[in-house]
C-alpha cells in the first residue's frame, strides 16, 4: 500500500480500510476472549466451588450437631447402640472436611475460617464427647451426665459461631464472584455492541468511500463518454477519483482522439471519394458522348463511306475488266492494287461495323444447345475446311445462356482460324470441348496449326493487330477481337494456352446454368470422384475436350461427340476426337492470327 504524488490508489484506501477494520475487531475478539475467559472462571467458581461450599458447610453443621445430640442420647440411656450416630457423624466429617479442603484451595481466608471450625469440633470432641463416653463405660449413664454442663454448651456453641463465620464467608466469596459473573457478562454485550458499531460504521464508510471515489467518478466518466459517444468528438474527457480512474479517463480520452483522429481521416476520404466520383461521374458523362460519337462513326463508316467505296471499288473493277491487257503491265498492275484495296477497305469497314454492333444490338439472352450450334458452325465453315481438307470434332457441350447469334460467330471465327493457321502438308485438325469448372464452363478449341508463341497471347485480341504481312495469311486481324468482346459480353474471359505441345488451345469460360453446377457439386459430393471443380461422370454435359485433346481413341469417343469430316457433303463415320492434338500441357508452337 504505496502513496504517490496522485494521492492514495483506490485499492490503497481499501486496503487501509480493511486493515483498520481488522485490527479493531481482532481487538474486540481478543477482549471478548479473555472477558469470556474470565466470566467462564466465575461462573464455575458459583457454581462449582462456592455453591456446594455453603452446602457442604450446612451439612457439616448437621453433622456436628448429630455429634452432640448422639453425646447427649448416650449420657441418658447408656445404651451403646445410641452412640452410633457419633460414630457415623465424624466419618462423614472427615469426608466433608476432604471435600471442602480442595474446594477451599483458591480461597485462602475461608480455609483459615474453616481451620477454626476443624479446631474447635476436635477441642469439643476431646473435652466433652470423649471424656462422656469414657465416664458412661466406666461409671454408668449418671457419671457421663454429670460432664454435660452448661459449659459444654457453651464450647459446642463455639463450634456453630465458627461455621456461621464459614458460612457467611463463602456468602460473600459466592456473591462477589455473581457480581463478577454480571459485570463480565455486561463487559461481553458491550463488546458486542462496539463489534456491531465498528462493522456499521465501517459499512457506512465503505458506502460512502464508494459513492465518492467510484459512483461519482465513474457517473462522471460515463457522461462524459456519453456526450463524445452523441457526436461530440471534441469533448475532453477527464478522470476525478483515484489515480485509477484517472488514468482510465486518460485511456478513454486517449481512444476518443484516435477516433477522432480516424474519423477526420474517414472525412477526409470521404471528400476525397466524393471528389473522386464527381470526376468519374464526369468521366462517364465524357465516356458517353465519346460512345455516341463512336456510334455515329461506326454509323458514318458503315453508310455514309459505303457509297463512295462501293462506287470506287466498282469502278476500279469496270476499269480492270475493260482494259485489262490493253493498257501496259504497269496500268494492270496499278488498276489491281486499287481493286485489292478498295475491296480490303470494304472488309474493314464491316468487320468494324459487326465489332462495334456487339452487345449494342442485342436480340436478347436465351438457352443456347452448344452441341446443336456446333452443326450450324460446321455448315458456316464447310467450303474452308473443305478446302484445306480440315475435319471438326466437338465433344459433349453444355446449354448455356446467351445470344446464338454472337455465339455463333464466336465459334465461327475461333474455328476458321484454326482452318487458317494450319502446318503446310498437315490436315488441319480442330477439336472443341469443354469442362464444368466452379460456376462457368470453361470451352476449348484446340488445334493442331502454327501455334502462338507465349510473347504473342496477348496481342493477338487486340482488334487490326497482325503477326503476319497479308500475304501470307489473308483477313482484316479482327477475327479474335471479336471473339473477346462476344465473350466478355457474356460474362467471361478467353486467353491463349500456351502449355500445349503442339498447336494452339483457345481457352474462354461463360458462366454455367445452376442446374449444371448444382448437379456437379452433388456428383462430387456423393462419390467423391469430381474434383478441381470438374463435372462429375453423368452429371451436366461432360467436359470430353481435355480426352480428346489427349488423343482418345475411335471407341473411346463419347456417344454424344459430333464429328464433321473433311470431304465433301460431310462422312457417315464418326472418327476420334482429333488424333494427333496434343494435351493440356506442353510447349509451344509458332505463330498464329486471327481470320476476318
Amino acid at each position: 500500500m504505496t502513496a504517490t504524488g496522485a494521492g492514495w490508489s483506490l485499492r490503497g484506501r481499501l486496503a487501509l480500510l480493511v486493515a483498520v477494520v481488522g485490527l479493531l475487531l481482532l481487538g474486540v475478539a481478543v477482549a471478548e476472549a479473555v472477558v469470556a475467559t474470565r466470566s467462564r472462571a466465575h461462573i464455575d467458581a458459583v457454581l462449582n466451588e462456592t455453591g456446594p461450599l455453603r452446602a457442604q458447610s450446612q451439612e457439616l453443621l448437621a453433622v456436628l450437631v448429630d455429634q452432640e445430640t448422639a453425646i447427649r442420647g448416650y449420657a441418658l440411656t447408656g445404651e451403646r447402640e445410641d452412640l452410633a450416630p457419633f460414630d457415623t457423624g465424624r466419618q462423614r466429617e472427615q469426608e466433608l472436611a476432604a471435600s471442602m479442603d480442595r474446594l477451599l484451595a483458591s480461597y485462602p481466608e475461608l480455609r483459615d475460617e474453616f481451620g477454626t471450625v476443624q479446631q474447635r469440633a476436635e477441642q469439643w470432641r476431646q473435652a466433652v464427647a470423649l471424656p462422656v463416653i469414657a465416664a458412661i463405660e466406666t461409671g454408668g449413664a449418671t457419671a457421663g451426665q454429670q460432664l454435660l454442663t452448661d459449659q459444654s454448651r457453651q464450647q459446642f456453641d463455639q463450634i456453630r459461631v465458627a461455621v456461621d463465620v464459614l458460612q457467611n464467608g463463602i456468602l460473600e466469596v459466592r456473591d462477589e464472584a455473581a457480581a463478577n459473573v454480571r459485570s463480565t457478562s455486561n463487559l461481553l454485550v458491550l463488546l458486542l455492541v462496539i463489534a456491531a458499531l465498528v462493522v456499521l460504521v465501517t459499512g457506512v464508510v465503505l458506502l460512502t468511500s464508494l459513492e465518492r471515489m467510484v459512483i461519482r467518478p465513474l457517473t462522471s466518466l460515463a457522461g462524459q463518454v456519453r456526450e463524445v459517444a452523441v457526436g461530440d468528438y471534441g469533448h475532453h474527457i477527464t478522470g476525478t477519483g483515484p489515480p485509477e480512474f484517472q488514468r482510465l479517463g486518460e485511456d478513454v480520452d486517449a481512444m476518443r482522439q484516435k477516433i477522432a483522429a480516424d474519423l477526420a481521416e474517414v472525412r477526409e476520404a470521404r471528400e476525397r471519394i466524393e471528389w473522386v466520383n464527381a470526376q468519374l461521374q464526369k468521366q462517364a458523362e465524357e465516356l458517353t458522348r465519346s460512345n455516341r460519337d463512336l456510334e455515329q462513326f461506326a454509323y458514318v463508316a458503315s453508310h455514309d463511306l459505303q457509297e463512295p467505296l462501293r462506287k470506287v471499288a466498282s469502278f476500279c473493277q469496270l476499269l480492270q475488266r475493260r482494259y485489262a491487257g490493253r493498257l501496259d503491265e504497269r496500268a494492270d498492275q496499278y488498276i489491281a492494287f486499287a481493286v485489292d484495296g478498295a475491296q480490303r477497305m470494304q472488309r474493314l469497314i464491316n468487320d468494324l461495323l459487326a465489332f462495334s454492333r456487339i452487345g449494342r444490338l442485342t436480340t436478347g439472352f436465351t438457352d443456347v444447345d452448344l452441341n446443336r450450334l456446333m452443326a450450324e458452325v460446321a455448315a458456316q465453315t464447310e467450303p474452308a475446311r473443305q478446302y484445306a481438307d480440315a475435319e471438326l470434332t466437338w465433344g459433349e457441350l453444355p446449354v448455356i445462356r446467351g445470344e446464338e447469334p454472337l455465339l455463333t460467330n464466336l465459334l465461327v471465327n475461333l474455328v476458321s482460324n484454326s482452318v487458317k493457321f494450319r502446318r503446310a502438308d498437315v490436315p488441319p485438325k480442330v477439336h472443341v470441348s469443354a469442362r464444368l469448372i466452379g460456376e462457368d464452363w470453361e470451352i476449348t478449341c484446340q488445334d493442331n496449326g502454327i501455334g502462338i508463341e507465349p510473347e504473342f497471347a496477348d496481342k493477338i485480341f487486340v482488334i487490326f493487330q497482325r503477326l503476319h504481312a497479308k500475304d501470307a495469311y489473308p483477313g482484316t486481324g479482327i477475327g479474335l477481337a471479336i471473339v473477346k468482346k462476344i465473350v466478355e459480353y457474356h460474362g467471361g474471359r478467353v486467353w491463349v494456352d500456351t502449355d500445349v505441345p503442339e498447336g494452339t488451345a483457345i481457352r474462354f469460360t461463360l458462366p454455367a446454368l445452376p442446374a449444371d453446377t448444382e448437379a456437379a457439386q452433388s456428383a462430387t459430393g456423393a462419390d467423391g470422384s469430381a474434383a478441381d471443380g470438374e463435372a462429375a461422370d453423368g452429371a451436366a454435359p461432360a467436359a470430353v475436350g481435355t480426352d480428346a485433346a489427349a488423343g482418345r481413341a475411335d471407341d473411346e469417343v463419347p456417344a454424344g461427340d459430333g464429328t464433321v469430316g473433311a470431304e465433301a457433303g460431310g462422312d457417315s463415320q464418326r472418327p476420334s476426337a482429333v488424333a494427333g492434338l496434343p494435351q493440356a500441357g506442353g510447349g509451344t508452337g509458332g505463330m498464329k492470327e486471327a481470320v476476318g
